[in-house]
């Protein structure tokens, strides 16, 4: 006994037309836009983005920096009364705080305020009770070697050359170590050092 053979269907169309008349089937019309239509689509778009980004950087100045209060981190080193916390006095409204932590740290404790200067600068006063030759290593660089010593604001600091770019002014004390490091030319440099009180 034969098995049935399954019934094969066909996939022609019973309705379609067959024959020597018939034609393949219509390709699709492409679209009738011009590349000056993709243009002024993509003008339609972008110009939006580009009046967006205009007004956040020229009239809400979204370039500059985000500033913070320092006053925070300044009380709660107080509070924690690891080492005299000394604060700059008399700086212009043009030096912008935009960092502050204090923190308990491998070795002591860090009071750290970062600045931008006038001139647009990174700085940053560092007040910290770990040990001189953990300190300096990780603030300036390994290589960091003082330079010279310089009286300001009725205090000997000392200059040190830290990470390419940037100079620093060390200040030992017996209950801490107050570091100035930046890439801010030594005026502006020495003019934080001279309000820190």
């Amino acid at each position: 006994m034969n098995p049935a053979k399954p019934a094969v269907r066909s996939s022609v169309d019973p309705g379609a037309p067959v024959g020597p008349g018939t034609s393949a089937p219509a390709a699709p019309e492409r679209s009738g836009r011009s590349p000056k239509d993709m243009a002024i689509s993509l003008l339609v778009i972008l110009l939006p983005i580009a009046v967006l980004f205009a007004a956040h950087r020229f009239l809400l100045n979204g370039d500059q920096p985000v500033v913070v209060d320092p006053a925070p981190a300044v009380a709660q080193a107080r509070s924690a009364n690891a080492f005299p916390v000394s604060e700059p006095r008399g700086l212009g409204e043009d030096w912008r705080s935009i960092a502050a932590s204090f923190r308990q740290v491998e070795g002591g404790r860090t009071l750290r305020i970062g600045y931008v200067t006038p001139k647009g600068a990174g700085v940053q006063l560092v007040q910290s009770t770990v040990p001189v030759e953990k300190l300096l290593p990780a603030e300036l660089s390994d290589s960091a070697r003082p330079e010279g010593p310089i009286e300001l604001g009725g205090r000997n600091w000392l200059w040190y050359a830290a990470r390419p770019g940037e100079r620093a002014l060390v200040l030992l004390e017996p209950a801490r170590t107050l570091v100035i490091v930046g890439d801010a030319p030594e005026t502006e440099l020495t003019t934080l050092a001279a309000t820190v009180t």
